[in-house]
């Protein structure tokens, strides 16, 4: 769990010195840290972090996978589905990857960090993360040749506006009760299957995402992520007070 922390630390400290990468798969550090801040999260900086961790050659098989799922045989996204992945979280070299296992895995290292009196918000960063990355369209694709092509470009859709938004972001969310991982995975399985939808839609029409259509998804992450942030909190709040006291001594 230090090392974990460390690591996290590390990436945290590169990440603000580091300039924009445009190279990384995913919505682009802006989208990201937007998408963190709008729910509420503290550590709202550090929602890039992953990315940057992404980007390092040893850390990348093991990371990468976690950041989306090429649905091959586009397959309806299900609560099953979803909790089929969670065993694959942080393996290495998995080419279909398992962006809704790592979320609700992340969860779950949150959960364990906290039980034992570590200090347990380095997962949350990358819960909050691969939220975002569940709703952007080609994390949810069979990464072909439309996908290499406009991934980039649909990454980056509202990275220029998206800082001054926030406040729109807020007031648009929507998010849904969550109270164990049964209802996690049903609520991943909605945005991941919204996504998904909305990637057949801009391939059939070959196209990139509108503004709008980018800003909806980043808004079902942001709900998705309050969601969770306020799930962690009650199930914090319910510790017996004795067994709050054990684990912070």
């Amino acid at each position: 769990m230090r090392l974990f922390a460390l690591r996290i630390a590390a990436m945290t400290v590169l990440l603000s010195s580091q300039p924009f990468l445009p190279e990384a798969r995913a919505w682009h550090d802006k989208t990201h840290l937007s998408i963190a801040e709008a729910a509420g999260f503290d550590l709202w900086y550090s929602a890039a972090a992953p990315d940057v961790a992404k980007s390092k050659e040893m850390f990348s098989p093991v990371e990468s996978p976690n950041h989306y799922y090429n649905n091959n045989a586009n397959r309806k996204v299900t609560p099953e589905m979803v909790m089929e992945q969670v065993e694959r979280y942080n393996r290495p070299n998995d080419d279909e990857g398992h962006l809704y296992g790592a979320i609700v895995g992340s969860v779950r290292d949150y959960m364990a960090m906290k039980k034992s009196g570590k200090y347990a918000r380095y997962p949350l960063a990358f819960c909050a993360h691969y939220c975002g990355d569940l709703s952007m369209p080609l994390h949810n694709t069979p990464y072909d040749d439309f996908n290499k092509a406009r991934h980039g470009i649909n990454d980056g859709i509202i990275e220029n506006s998206v800082r001054k938004n926030i406040g729109y972001i807020q007031r648009m969310m929507t998010p849904p009760y969550i109270d164990s991982e049964a209802d996690l995975a049903d609520e991943i399985a909605i945005v991941a299957e919204s996504a998904r939808l909305l990637g057949l839609k801009i391939r059939k029409e070959n196209r990139n995402m509108t503004v709008d259509e980018a800003y909806t998804q980043a808004i079902r992450s942001a709900s998705l992520f309050t969601a969770i942030l306020a799930w962690t909190e009650r199930k914090q709040a319910a510790v017996p007070v004795a067994d709050k006291q054990a684990v912070t001594e």
